[in-house]
């Protein structure tokens, strides 16, 4: 199966994304664009993901599978080795519910054209947005972590010791909080958790420095 993953580098989401299909041992072709240039708004990408929005994940038989959660979880049911989710009905809960903390509740507040419209409509300046960031980044890491450091189902990685969903999430979250100099010091167990994926080579190399538009 040949799969093209439309991504931008630097997109947590698409991160997400590279960090799933490396781990399920998934080839690729990367279709790089740049969501500051308007890439991603011509008739040509809108008419393949009407959001405008990435990844965008096309199938050989040009079927497009856009959002990343529902595309990783496509890829999970279609790809169950390795799994990315537990075997049982409350690990699957407790690995969703960690990975939606990012996804739902950080992600939608702070993604670029957010931050865009905070610029144009409320004449947000750099430091006023990253004041925004900042703040929904610390409301949920700092649950997140209290979740982790004291449930004995968190290991090596968020939900014992294969890493999964919310390790995805987590791992992207860490590289997008970067772009506004946050790092994890206030977050011990989600440090040590980060340190651990960033030596697996699925993760680092879905790392936004190493994609081949990151120069």
């Amino acid at each position: 199966m040949t799969l093209k993953l439309h991504n931008f580098f630097r997109s947590s989401t698409s991160t997400r994304l590279r960090a799933a299909l490396n781990l399920k041992g998934l080839d690729y072709e990367y279709v790089p664009y740049a969501l500051r240039k308007g890439q991603t708004r011509t008739p040509e990408y809108l008419a393949m993901n009407p959001q405008g929005l990435v990844p965008s994940l096309e199938r050989e038989d040009g079927t497009v599978l856009t959002q990343s959660l529902a595309t990783i979880e496509w890829l999970e049911e279609t790809h169950p080795e390795p799994p990315l989710l537990p075997t049982d009905a409350d690990g699957r809960a407790r690995v969703r519910a960690l990975a939606y903390m990012i996804a739902c509740e950080i992600h939608p507040l702070n993604n670029l054209r957010v931050l865009f419209r905070l610029g144009d409509q409320f004449d947000a300046d750099e430091a006023a947005q990253k004041e925004w960031f900042t703040h929904w980044v610390t409301l949920t890491f700092d649950a997140l972590e209290t979740m982790l450091a004291t449930s004995r189902d968190t290991g090596r990685y968020c939900h014992g010791d294969t890493p999964g969903l919310a390790d995805i999430c987590l791992y992207a979250q860490v590289w997008n909080n970067r772009r506004f100099d946050i790092t994890t010091d206030a977050w011990p167990t989600i440090a040590r958790i980060y340190t651990e994926l960033d030596m697996l080579p699925a993760f680092h190399q879905a790392a936004p420095p190493n994609q081949p538009d990151a120069s």
